[in-house]
C-alpha cells in the first residue's frame, strides 16, 4: 500500500472538573508532563502524520502553542479555541486540516497512553476501508437498571467499547460533521456521525492501557503504566510548572 498522508486532531479542550484540577484536563501532569504534550510526542512518532491539529480550551492557545514547540514532535502543529461540546471542537479542527491530508485522525488528550502503533493501525485501516477506530472488547457483564434495581441483563457478545483514535478518509469525516451541523444531529464520538451516513466503520482492538482519564483515580493508574515502561523517553520540558 502507499503512503498515506495524515492529519491528527487532537481534542483538549476538556475542563478536568473530574479531575478537580486548576488547569484543563490537557494540561494536568503525568509523570512530569502534561497530558497534551505526552499525546503530541506520541504523534511526532506516526509515520502517516504530517500535521497535528489541537483545539484547545478557549484562553488557552497560547500555553498550548508553547507546550507543543517543547513536545519533541517535529511535525507542524496548529493550534485553535475549541467549541462548546466535543464535537464543535472537531468540527472547528477539521477546519484548519490540510487538503493534502486523505486521512483524518482524531484523538482525545485524555488518553495519552494511547501507542504509535495504535495510530498506525487505525490510520491504516481507515485508508483501506474508509473509517475505523480503537475499540476494546466489552469484558464486564451489563445491567438494565431502573431506580435501583436490575431490569435486564444485556448479552456483552459483540459488545465494544469505542475510544480513540478514530481515523476516517478526510472528505467523510468533513462530510458527516457538515451533515451534523445541518441536521442538528449529536453524537458522542465522531464514528456515529459517520455511520449516520450510511458508511461502515472498521474495528481496530486496542489496549486495556488506552484508558480514558477521567478521575484522580485514572490519573494514579496511568502513573503506574508509565512506571512500569520503563524511564520516559525525553525530557519533561512539556510541563505545565516549566511553561508559567
Amino acid at each position: 500500500m502507499k503512503a498515506v498522508k495524515a492529519s491528527i486532531i487532537v481534542v483538549a479542550a476538556g475542563s478536568g472538573v473530574r479531575l478537580g484540577a486548576n488547569v484543563p484536563k490537557a494540561f494536568v501532569e503525568l509523570g512530569g508532563e502534561s497530558l497534551l504534550a505526552i499525546n503530541l510526542r506520541t504523534i511526532g512518532q506516526v509515520a502517516a502524520a504530517m500535521e497535528a491539529v489541537v483545539a484547545a480550551p478557549l484562553g488557552w492557545e497560547d500555553m498550548a502553542r508553547r507546550i507543543a514547540r517543547v513536545s519533541g514532535a517535529t511535525l507542524p502543529i496548529k493550534v485553535i479555541a475549541g467549541g462548546e461540546e466535543r464535537q464543535d471542537s472537531v468540527r472547528i479542527a477539521l477546519e484548519l486540516t490540510s487538503v493534502e491530508s486523505e486521512i483524518v485522525a482524531i484523538h482525545d488528550a485524555a488518553r495519552p497512553l494511547a501507542s504509535v502503533s495504535l495510530f498506525d493501525k487505525c490510520i491504516e485501516r481507515a485508508a483501506a476501508a474508509g473509517a475505523a477506530i480503537a475499540a476494546a472488547p466489552l469484558a464486564d457483564t451489563l445491567k438494565r437498571g431502573v431506580e435501583g434495581l436490575i431490569t435486564e441483563t444485556v448479552p456483552r457478545a459483540g459488545l465494544w467499547q469505542a475510544q480513540t483514535p478514530q481515523a476516517f478518509r478526510r472528505g467523510l469525516i468533513v462530510r458527516a460533521h457538515a451533515a451534523a451541523q445541518e441536521q442538528g444531529w449529536a453524537a458522542t464520538d465522531d464514528a456515529e456521525l459517520v455511520e449516520r451516513l450510511g458508511a461502515q466503520v472498521a474495528l481496530v482492538q486496542s489496549s486495556s492501557h488506552n484508558f480514558k482519564i477521567t478521575t484522580p483515580d485514572d490519573l494514579k493508574l496511568a502513573e503506574l503504566v508509565l512506571r512500569a515502561r520503563g524511564p520516559h523517553s525525553g525530557s519533561p520540558s512539556g510541563s505545565l510548572s516549566n511553561q508559567r
